[in-house]
């Protein structure tokens, strides 16, 4: 699939950010954290919330496409989250389907390219092959890629990995951090540089466990439906003044 072009090729629309476009990351992933309990202090259903999230992530993507972010990843739908309630599950699912019905035809006009990480085989298979189709419809698009991890985990990810790998008769020898990198879901695509989660909680959530390995992160107490183009403007801010040293010595002094 094709990947983003430069990023002196993109559109900034956005004159608000006075960022240099070296210190932008090129890879954000969102742990959209928050929808119930932003329900809640409303005294609105879970799902609402839920509704909520998935309109504010419409404006998170134009925020990126703005900013000029070559790649954006979302956590969707974990692989634990399959132990919620049952109708909250279902309304998971409809929200979902619902999005793409919505949203699918003007982000691919937008030249938003879809991809699913994770597993689609618990999916029913009208909504699996909406997915499929989704993907198909966009793969050649190259203004934003945007990763939807659905029934994603990071373990799974790795143990899948390791057993494509034992398939393909990987000799020991061979086994190097980038190969690994070669079989897990997002093979071809940069590591994140910047994770970021809403809520105030202050975990990882089995989230990209071998791809943030030095990804810089962001905690906001921001519930994720509040979380607007002005907070991820900050969190941009904040990260371009951090100094990434992937275990090496400061540059700053």
């Amino acid at each position: 699939m094709p990947l983003p072009e430069s990023r002196n090729n993109f559109k900034m629309e956005n004159k608000g950010i006075n960022i240099p476009p070296d210190k932008l990351p090129k890879h954000i992933a969102i742990i959209m954290d928050g929808n119930g309990r932003w329900a809640a202090a409303r005294g609105l259903p879970r799902l609402a919330g839920h509704r909520a999230g998935t309109d504010n992530l419409r404006r998170i993507i134009t925020a990126c496409i703005e900013f000029g972010i070559p790649y954006l990843t979302i956590y969707a739908f974990s692989t634990e989250n399959w132990g919620r309630p049952a109708e909250e599950v279902r309304g998971l699912l409809h929200i979902l389907e619902d999005m793409i019905d919505r949203e699918l035809q003007e982000l691919h006009e937008e030249g938003v390219q879809l991809r699913h990480i994770g597993h689609l085989d618990r999916l029913k298979p009208r909504l699996r092959k909406k997915v499929i189709d989704a993907v198909e419809l966009t793969k050649n698009n190259t203004r934003l890629i945007l990763n939807v991890a659905f029934n994603y985990g990071g373990r799974d990810e790795i143990v899948c990995a390791i057993r494509r790998m034992i398939k393909d008769n990987v000799r020991e020898e061979n086994v190097t951090p980038d190969l690994v990198s070669d079989y897990l879901f997002t093979a071809g695509l940069p590591d994140p540089d910047l994770i970021i989660r809403t809520s105030g909680e202050l975990r990882g959530s089995n989230f990209l466990i071998w791809q943030g390995a030095y990804a810089e992160w962001y905690f906001t107490p921001t519930y994720w439906p509040d979380f607007d183009k002005k907070e991820l403007q900050h969190a941009l801010e904040e990260y371009s003044q951090r100094d990434r040293r992937f275990g090496q010595i400061p540059t700053k002094r």
